[in-house]
């Protein structure tokens, strides 16, 4: 027998039939694009802040994911003129192994079972509520390219993760994306491959979107993030060292790509997964900004893992605002990180 081995369970809402749902109002439709621009700008040299993209592993629970973003308003305020801040609303957990919690669009219940539909819905929710609460734009990552179409809408970032930035849909999908999206370089460490994907995302494509044939325009805003990268022994290896950061300059003068920019993923592999690592990385990537006028012009931002609760626990582990997937720096040190990178800018 060769059908596919899965049952259906239910069909599933298309994207316009779940904004018809839960539509945005134009003054949040208004508030989102404002916010966007704002954000764009930084990536097209237009303003000279620097992105923070800063929040949980991965979004577990709404009521704490939303104190987490409640609490970067105040903050904001206070570096508003140095940082423009972007929470890590990230829905969709990456598994290299495919187990493990898959994020809140597979189980909205962290301890409960799997539910796509409700998921849909729980992930625009969330960007919705953020929105209308605090004013921001949030980041999420593409996991899954034709779930895009949801959250389009709401999101002023999007990153694509090391394990997808080779996939053709990824990189067809970003070319179509208004927003900025990142690139992060594969978890083999091939800055090529990188390359390559923002070089796809610049461009124009045809391709099949979610049963449609499609044509996309193009994202001037695509742009790198560096993660670092484990070598054939397993070892991690950063990549945010000020050697690398110029070797990423060079390979960006031999490519006609619009608006050559990085964001530093400081946790990852450039921390050796030690979120108490991420506050010492991002201030020698400023090091180096302030000493090399190139590398200041290139670097972007900065995405840190970051939630209420220092640490990680399991599933069930019953402490508020701590994370379930990787683990992520507390809020005080969390707060002290922005204030610090603003006095250093």
């Amino acid at each position: 027998m060769t059908e596919m081995r899965m049952d259906f369970k239910r069909k599933l809402p298309i994207p316009q039939e779940t904004k018809e749902m839960y539509p945005l109002t134009p003054a949040l439709a208004e508030a989102v694009e404002a916010r966007t621009n704002e954000i764009r700008k930084v990536f097209s040299g237009e303003s000279d802040k620097m992105v923070l993209i800063i929040g949980p592993c991965s979004a577990d629970n709404e009521d704490s994911v939303m104190d987490s973003v409640s609490r970067l308003v105040p903050v904001q305020e206070k570096v508003a003129d140095k940082l423009l801040i972007v929470p890590r609303v990230y829905t969709n957990k990456p598994r290299t192994t495919g187990a493990g919690y898959k994020g809140m669009v597979h189980q909205p219940d962290p301890e409960g079972q799997p539910d796509l539909f409700r998921g849909i819905i729980a992930t625009r929710e969330l960007h919705m509520r953020a929105v209308r609460e605090t004013g921001f734009v949030c980041a999420d990552e593409m996991l899954y390219p034709e779930n895009y179409k949801y959250l389009d809408d709401l999101l002023g970032y999007n990153a694509v993760g090391a394990r997808s930035v080779e996939n053709q849909q990824h990189r067809l999908t970003a070319s179509a994306s208004g927003c900025p999206v990142g690139m992060k370089n594969p978890t083999s460490g091939d800055l090529t491959v990188m390359l390559n994907a923002i070089e796809a995302a610049q461009q124009e494509h045809d391709f099949i979107y979610r049963g449609w044939e499609g044509h996309s325009y193009g994202n001037p805003y695509a742009h790198a993030i560096l993660r670092g990268y484990v070598n054939r022994q397993g070892v991690t290896h950063p990549n945010y060292h000020y050697e690398t950061l110029l070797y990423l300059a060079d390979l960006y003068s031999k490519r006609d790509v619009a608006n050559p920019a990085v964001v530093v993923d400081c946790n990852h592999s450039n921390s050796g997964k030690d979120p108490f690592e991420q506050p010492r990385i991002l201030k020698e990537v400023l090091h180096s900004c302030r000493y090399n006028a190139e590398l200041k012009k290139l670097v972007k931002g900065f995405m840190v893992e970051s939630y209420i609760e220092d640490g990680n626990q399991p599933v069930g582990g019953g402490v508020y605002g701590k994370s379930i997937t990787d683990a992520c720096l507390g809020w005080e040190k969390s707060e002290r990180l922005i204030l610090d990178a603003a006095d250093m800018l």
